[in-house]
């Protein structure tokens, strides 16, 4: 990881000089939650500016990075992370919760963010991810291995979204794929035996031979259902 990041921060000084403004890791790698065989590494990118030059110099940047099986960093100016924390109220409060300046300032230290929309955002990502989950379960029933991918690739996502949706339901954060899941259990007053399976399987590299791919989708379906369900019966 540390030799994908040092070698990724070499060619974003090359390609954007003075203009980088800044650098930061955020997401699982910066919370001790990082596995080389599942996780992404998650960069912010701050620029002085962004233009149609930028976007040209980053073209070999990226292509490179997403070659390594990442995916392409997050590109802002310095205006736009001062602006943006009503549109993106998650992403910001986990950075400041957890992150790790690679290159220049720090510039989410200080934010103030702003939470008009925080339980907005959270119900339409899990609603917008869900239907994803469902459209692409749709291609790959007949075929078990890609079955299985889809849901070990997806949990991820959903333990983010279940993370604030303790935070506005009032309780403490967790950060920890496992430590979310236990604590959803008990604010939903359910178990979430598929959401614990996935991550078995996620963390072996490989299903059990005992695992009923379509049965554990369709456990897994009714669980992120009852997680929307459980958003959108918080206070407004």
């Amino acid at each position: 990881m540390e030799q994908k990041l040092s070698k990724l921060l070499e060619r974003l000084k090359g390609a954007f000089g003075d203009r980088l403004v800044s650098v930061i890791l955020y997401g699982s790698a910066a919370m001790d939650d990082w596995h080389e065989r599942s996780s992404d590494l998650n960069v912010l990118c701050v620029m002085d500016r962004l233009s149609p030059q930028e976007l040209t110099q980053s073209e070999p940047v990226f292509r490179w990075w997403r070659q390594q099986g990442n995916p392409p960093p997050l590109l802002l100016t310095a205006e736009e992370v001062r602006t943006a924390t009503d549109c993106f109220p998650m992403e910001f409060h986990d950075m400041q919760e957890h992150r790790r300046v690679l290159y220049g300032s720090d510039e989410i230290k200080d934010l103030a963010i702003d939470e008009s929309f925080y339980r907005a955002q959270v119900e339409h990502e899990l609603r917008a991810k869900q239907i994803r989950l469902r459209q692409q379960a749709a291609e790959v029933m007949g075929n078990s291995g890609r079955l299985i991918r889809l849901m070990t690739d997806s949990i991820s996502t959903f333990c983010v979204l279940g993370r604030h949706a303790l935070v506005l339901s009032g309780n403490a954060p967790r950060w920890k794929k496992r430590e979310v899941v236990a604590a959803l259990e008990s604010a939903m007053g359910q178990p979430l035996k598929a959401a614990n399976e996935i991550l078995a399987i996620r963390g072996a590299g490989k299903a059990s031979g005992e695992t009923e791919p379509v049965q554990l989708l369709g456990q897994y379906l009714a669980e992120t259902d009852a997680l929307v369900l459980f958003v959108d019966r918080l206070e407004r």
